[in-house]
């Protein structure tokens, strides 16, 4: 375990035109309710966990069957194509995406759900039974690169070739509107959470790949429990790409090998979420990856099984509690993202 303070806060250097994430969760709760199968998720209280951590209590919000897709992904692309859908925009159109897991089933569904079509792209590395889930709802998969970067790379060839429109969950530069409006969806989760939690936590652990759901979350607990909560990243320590980029002090892109936190293996941040968390987070923790696995292990001892990405947050607390001081008095948030594979 490795950790970066960001109090006070570093400065990174980012393009101008990069927006801060949207704080609209009624917006979005609003369209998301309108789904048949929308309904609340809940909220867990751990002791098992929160002893082995040393800490007062440990909450987690269990995102394992979000809307029957598995994840919390489900508020995220096809919230989008909802919204594109009600202004009449969305039906016949084909979105296209690179995806590692569950972004990629949240666009296929979404496509599904209004009469679009879906395109993903995945690395070779993909499980092939995770493109017969992709196809069992509807969409193309297409296969491309050892990596996700590479996948990446050839929707958005495609996007440009075919005239798809390209349905990302990352940002870059010229790159806003679609994924600000994706991490909009992530705020239905948090704006649950607010009002489900008993008290405010004293610490919020949020996993991160490029950093939208993280940053989603730790924007919405900055409005609601202001400086009260210290809110710590955490990201595979083979996959740095926030705490690269805010220890830089401006965006990087990192090296290194492939993560069993495939979800989280992302090379590269999202600029939208790393001025987010530039702003909000206090901390950035990696883990290794063998401490990335005892957290799923430690999950799926009590009952919460998931994968090493899903339980990504409680492994950081596991790793991290100590060095942080956490004590009896913490009252700890964290997010079960996904189900088990």
């Amino acid at each position: 375990m490795d950790l970066l303070n960001n109090t006070p806060r570093r400065p990174v250097s980012l393009p101008l035109d990069v927006p801060f994430p949207s704080v609209d969760a009624a917006r979005a709760a609003l369209l998301v309710a309108q789904c048949p199968v929308a309904a609340v998720t809940p909220l867990a209280s751990a002791p098992a966990l929160a002893e082995r951590a040393g800490i007062g209590a440990l909450h987690i919000k269990d995102e394992r069957d979000r809307m029957g897709l598995g994840s919390f992904k489900a508020l995220g692309a096809a919230y989008v194509i909802a919204c594109d859908a009600a202004d009449g925009t969305a039906k016949g159109r084909t979105y296209v995406t690179a995806s590692a897991g569950n972004h990629g089933m949240s666009v296929a569904a979404g496509a599904a759900a209004f009469g679009a079509r879906a395109v993903v792209y995945i690395a070779e590395t993909v499980p092939e039974s995770f493109a017969e889930r992709l196809r069992a709802i509807g969409a193309e998969v297409r296969r491309d690169g050892a990596i996700y970067e590479d996948s990446m790379a050839a929707a958005l060839h495609a996007a440009e070739a075919e005239g798809f429109t390209l349905l990302s969950d990352s940002s870059w530069e010229g790159y806003y509107d679609r994924p600000h409006r994706l991490m909009e969806g992530y705020l239905v989760l948090m704006a649950e959470v607010i009002r489900q939690m008993p008290q405010p936590p004293t610490h919020l652990f949020l996993q991160a790949g490029v950093g939208g759901l993280a940053c989603a979350c730790a924007t919405l607990a900055r409005q609601a429990w202001g400086a009260a909560v210290q809110i710590v990243v955490v990201e595979p320590d083979a996959a740095p790409a926030l705490n690269a980029s805010v220890s830089a002090g401006k965006p990087v892109t990192t090296q290194g090998p492939a993560s069993a936190m495939g979800r989280l293996d992302c090379k590269a941040p999202s600029l939208i979420a790393l001025k987010g968390l530039a702003r909000d987070a206090d901390a950035f923790m990696l883990i290794s990856e063998a401490e990335g696995a005892a957290g799923a292990d430690a999950c799926a001892a009590q009952g919460l099984p998931s994968t090493p990405s899903g339980a990504a947050g409680i492994a950081g607390l596991i790793a991290g509690a100590q060095a942080l001081g956490l004590d009896t008095q913490a009252r700890v948030l964290c997010i079960l993202s996904e189900g088990p594979e």
